[in-house]
């Protein structure tokens, strides 16, 4: 199973903090998932190959788009902030 996720916003900084925030998830995976998140201006790109179970798929997912959905809320807290 494979997915690109495309996350997109208003300005480039913003993408680059959520790409920075998701990235630790890349690091260590599970055997026979693969995960690799890139930020290409002000997209957020991720591409998610698994060879296991779709439970193990869309959970992946899952986790993926609740970080970055933390990673956002965090960001506009901190933005109002300042």
């Amino acid at each position: 199973m494979q997915a690109t996720i495309t996350l997109e916003y208003s300005d480039v900084k913003m993408a680059e903090a959520v790409a920075k925030a998701v990235s630790p998830d890349n690091l260590k995976v599970p055997f026979g998932l693969k995960i690799h998140t890139v930020n290409d201006g002000c997209k957020v790109v991720t591409d998610v190959i698994c060879e296991g179970t779709l439970a193990t798929f869309t959970a992946t997912i899952d986790d993926l788009l609740f970080s970055a959905s933390t990673a956002e809320k965090t960001l506009q807290t901190v933005k109002q902030q300042i």
